[in-house]
């Protein structure tokens, strides 16, 4: 979202107010809210997510931002995706009776409940920035308005080769690391046993390891229940002498790893939204993602260690990494900009607040 956000910042129509919770407030991904000041943000407003029951930390989350919401009194909320933290978002804006702005409405993705929520934050939204054309169909199936849904591309694509780190920026911080003679590794968990997933992420280590790619790059998952299992395998891999292992990298030096690996393995969106862009292949384990639309390039496979291991084998080709070649069906026209001139322009009257299913 930096790209919207530095848009509505410069905007003379807008002010742009920010508001952290949920991960960037973790310690065990790295505390990302000191990165957000770093980058020369301004940040209105922390809003604890307290524990690690989803369900209690979102429900403490809404009602403690509905608090803020009454302090800064904005005119829209805007929220993405389909996080539990944009569903606390969304509903709070909503009864609050603000303007909801949702980004990436109207896309599939099973996920653990991510589904559900995306498309329980449209129903809570009052405009809708879709990526796709399918997913602007899907919001229309879903019985919201037409003129309410704008189908603007993905705001991760805008500009997303210049937002990238140059590869001195990777050096500094892998230092050794070739491009295109390394795996990134980034794995999510499908379910709440951590025990499981445990397993899981060892079978997909192993067999990327077994494919001979020289090094591989792993980045934390995110908190969803059953992270912990996850997290316990990635912190027994720093041992590994081929194996680098980092909780969090900023957006930037993730891009450049993303655009210089020799695959992108694991259930991450990124691997379907922002990989092709890069022509990185992709190897998608899992059923998180399932039902997203992607490109051709994507190779879904089980969570068994043969099927990992073939695929693996077939892009690393024996060190001469196989590269994708189809369209990214998420790559909009100045995606930020677009997004910005219509909040710019939107006006806030019964009509927009008060809805009703279109059919």
């Amino acid at each position: 979202m930096r790209g919207v956000l530095r848009n509505i910042q410069k905007s003379k129509r807008l002010k742009l107010q920010i508001v952290v919770t949920g991960m960037h407030l973790d310690r065990r991904h790295g505390r990302s809210l000191a990165r957000v000041g770093d980058e020369g943000w301004n940040v209105d407003a922390v809003v604890p997510w307290q524990g690690r029951r989803q369900a209690v930390a979102t429900g403490h989350a809404i009602a403690a931002l509905a608090r803020v919401f009454a302090r800064l009194k904005p005119d829209v909320i805007l929220a993405v995706g389909d996080r539990v933290e944009g569903l606390a978002a969304a509903t709070a804006g909503h009864l609050c009776g603000l303007a909801v702005a949702h980004v990436h409405g109207g896309d599939r993705a099973l996920g653990q409940v991510d589904d559900s929520l995306r498309h329980a934050i449209t129903k809570l939204s009052h405009v809708h920035f879709a990526a796709t054309g399918q997913s602007a169909t899907r919001l229309l199936k879903l019985g919201e308005d037409p003129w309410r849904i704008h189908q603007v591309g993905s705001p991760g694509i805008d500009g997303i080769a210049r937002d990238a780190a140059s590869p001195r920026q990777v050096a500094a911080q892998f230092p050794g690391l070739r491009p295109r003679q390394f795996a990134l590794l980034v794995l999510h968990p499908l379910d709440a046993d951590e025990n499981l997933e445990f397993k899981r992420a060892d079978t997909v280590l192993r067999a990327v390891a077994a494919a001979g790619v020289g090094r591989i790059v792993i980045i934390y998952p995110n908190n969803d229940p059953g992270s912990g299992g996850i997290i316990r395998r990635w912190r027994a891999a720093t041992a590994d002498k081929e194996a680098i292992v980092r909780r969090d990298v900023s957006r930037p030096i993730f891009l450049a790893l993303l655009r210089d690996a020799a695959m992108l393995v694991g259930n991450s969106s990124s691997g379907v939204i922002e990989a092709a862009s890069f022509a990185t292949s992709v190897i998608d384990v899992g059923n998180r993602q399932r039902g997203r639309q992607r490109c051709q390039d994507v190779r879904h496979v089980p969570y068994q260690r043969s099927a990992i291991l073939a695929a693996a084998r077939a892009i690393w080709n024996g060190g001469r990494p196989r590269r994708g070649r189809c369209r990214n069906p998420y790559q909009g026209l100045a995606t930020a900009r677009k997004i910005t001139r219509i909040l710019q322009n939107l006006t806030i009257d019964p009509r927009l607040l008060k809805k009703l299913i279109a059919y």
